[in-house]
């Protein structure tokens, strides 16, 4: 009989894809506190993989709205500024190669003007 357990990685432990072991060793290594806590990287992992999991699902039907099958930065972009829970978490965020978003300001657009014949009374 073999008694030896096979190894289970803490990502896995926690039902996400992420590595939990990677961002444990990151905090430790990056002076953020004397001490992390083990929950601390799984925690984070998760909350990671929430948000790259969001955005990448708007970027998805952003480039399937522009008939796309491939998901460019400018999607990204378009799924960020689209969304204002994004938009506010990601305000000082610039997306290479993302563009802006389409706007005409009110100012250059043609005023309006009565037609012939219409009264204003």
């Amino acid at each position: 009989m073999d008694s030896k357990k096979k190894n289970k990685t803490r990502s896995s432990k926690a039902g996400i894809i992420f590595p939990v072991g990677r961002i444990h060793r990151l905090l430790k290594n990056g002076n953020y506190a004397r001490k992390v806590g083990v929950g601390a990287a799984v925690y984070l992992a998760g909350v990671a993989e929430y948000l790259a999991a969001e955005i990448l699902e708007l970027a998805a039907q952003a480039a399937q709205d522009n008939s796309r099958s491939r998901v460019a930065p400018r999607h990204i972009l378009l799924a960020v500024k689209n969304d204002d829970e994004l938009r506010k978490l990601l305000a000082g965020v610039v997306i290479s190669e993302g563009g802006v978003l389409p706007s005409i300001r009110k100012e250059l657009l043609p005023k309006k003007t009565n037609k012939p014949g219409s009264q204003e009374d």
